[in-house]
């Protein structure tokens, strides 16, 4: 990934010569994926309707005059690789910055130096971030009077619908660019290109392999480049040099190889449930590891919020109502700060949740509730609770015999009834002895016992 507002001067002759964290390839021992990251437009495969026949992307990055732009598309599908084709073509200053590591106040010293760079040097600045869809639109608004003002082109990068996660101000004036994923013929000839290739790739090991072998990486990776160069290097751990790849090598690779983490897939909801029952198991060690599973595999922070602030009701409610207020703070102050700095209130609300008391009282409370309405029906409204607000009414005794609470001892009218009459001895609502709810119980049950009718002699 990229460095935080790494530069790359496209004067210096080639981007493998440049700096590992600056994203672009790397020494010899960097991933095979980033290793055959193409470096050149005429190695860009499976983006024909977007760059084949002199369109628009391409005319631009072949004429050195890239307009701000937002890519779009999966993962794998080659987003970074076309700001890194940017990168070695361009006579402007080129600076990769990542929105996951780095923070506004960055933002703001990378206009700077791009200001200056501009006034006294005479040199135009491109801005890639990746992942700008981690930053929030308040965040995003810092671009904004710069890329109006051309004292940067910003390329912004995102795997989310650009409608929705940029900011619009910015997407008016960013052309948006789709990128498909990968097919089938692009991921196989991306295989083949990194068995063979002597340099980059693995062809000084002369691995062959079959047609079963490619055609099951080519559909495994489901359009995503990374993922089939994974799955390529794995097998290459497998099999000697000059030995035949198969599709035995790919399964046993498979199996060895780390879950793909997929947003909208099966894994991404394993590991929500996870995290929800480690927080409700009470081990914040197992709580956090989740809850940074989550983000680093770039889930939205939202949706997580939205689940702690779920949680803090159904799985803490009244053991510690406090939970529900840091749930929702936290939700506030990320929506405020935005990454990377929201990690903290983040993993301060994770902690919390997973290290209080715990109680389901909430849930079961409603759902006994509902299932009586819906046994029962919309049963009449007991004439004492109803508001008299007009003779009529009145007329009717609704009001009729209410005890106002306040006049009493303790605050509640002892022997009186609030719920439909045939439910006045129903008990929706049992607090645990957990947390504050074992106050709240005990004090339930005095008012309770109170309500109760006397034997009489």
């Amino acid at each position: 990934m990229a460095r935080r507002g790494a530069s790359m001067d496209a004067e210096q002759p080639t981007l493998l010569a440049r700096a590992a964290t600056a994203g672009g390839l790397q020494a010899p021992a960097a991933p095979l994926a980033d290793r055959m990251r193409p470096r050149s437009l005429e190695e860009v495969l499976g983006q024909d309707r977007l760059l084949a026949g002199g369109r628009l992307l391409t005319r631009a990055i072949e004429g050195d005059h890239v307009p701000s732009m937002i890519l779009w598309g999966p993962p794998g599908s080659g987003k970074t690789t076309l700001a890194h084709v940017v990168a070695n073509k361009t006579k402007n200053v080129f600076v990769a910055f990542s929105a996951v590591l780095g923070g506004v106040a960055e933002v703001r010293k990378v206009v700077e130096e791009a200001r200056e760079r501009r006034n006294y040097q005479g040199r135009g600045t491109i801005l890639f971030v990746d992942e700008i869809h981690r930053f929030n639109k308040a965040q995003q608004d810092a671009f904004l009077p710069h890329v109006e003002g051309g004292i940067i082109t910003l390329i912004g990068a995102t795997t989310e619908n650009p409608s929705f996660s940029v900011n619009a101000a910015i997407l008016s004036r960013c052309k948006v660019f789709r990128l498909e994923p990968l097919g089938d013929a692009a991921i196989a000839e991306l295989v083949r290109r990194a068995l063979t290739d002597d340099t980059r790739g693995l062809g000084k090991r002369q691995i062959t392999i079959d047609d079963e072998a490619l055609e099951s990486i080519s559909k495994d990776a489901r359009g995503d480049a990374r993922r089939a160069l994974g799955t390529v290097e794995a097998c290459a751990e497998l099999v000697t040099d000059e030995e035949l790849l198969t599709v035995a090598h790919v399964e046993r690779a498979a199996e060895a190889r780390t879950l793909l983490y997929d947003k909208s897939g099966e894994e991404h909801y394993n590991v929500v449930s996870a995290l929800i029952k480690s927080m409700r198991g009470s081990d914040p060690d197992a709580a956090i590891y989740w809850c940074m599973r989550m983000l680093e595999a770039g889930d939205d922070p939202l949706f997580l919020l939205r689940r702690m602030i779920i949680f803090a009701s159904e799985d803490v409610g009244n053991a510690d109502p406090r939970a529900l207020q840091i749930a929702v703070n936290a939700d506030a102050a990320f929506r405020r700060i935005g990454m990377p700095e929201g990690i903290f209130p983040i993993s301060h609300a994770c902690l919390y949740l997973a290290s209080c008391p715990k109680s389901n009282s909430v849930g079961k409370a409603f759902g006994a509730a509902q299932n009586v309405i819906r046994e029962r029906g919309a049963m009449p409204v007991p004439k004492k609770l109803r508001n008299a607000v007009t003779g009529l009414m009145r007329a009717e005794e609704y009001g009729l015999g209410y005890k106002y609470a306040h006049d009493f001892d303790g605050g509640f009218a002892a022997g009186e009834t609030y719920l439909p009459e045939g439910l006045e001895d129903r008990t929706f609502y049992e607090p645990t002895e957990h947390g504050l709810e074992k106050s709240i119980k005990e004090r339930l049950e005095r008012i309770r016992a109170a309500f109760e009718p006397k034997d009489e002699d």
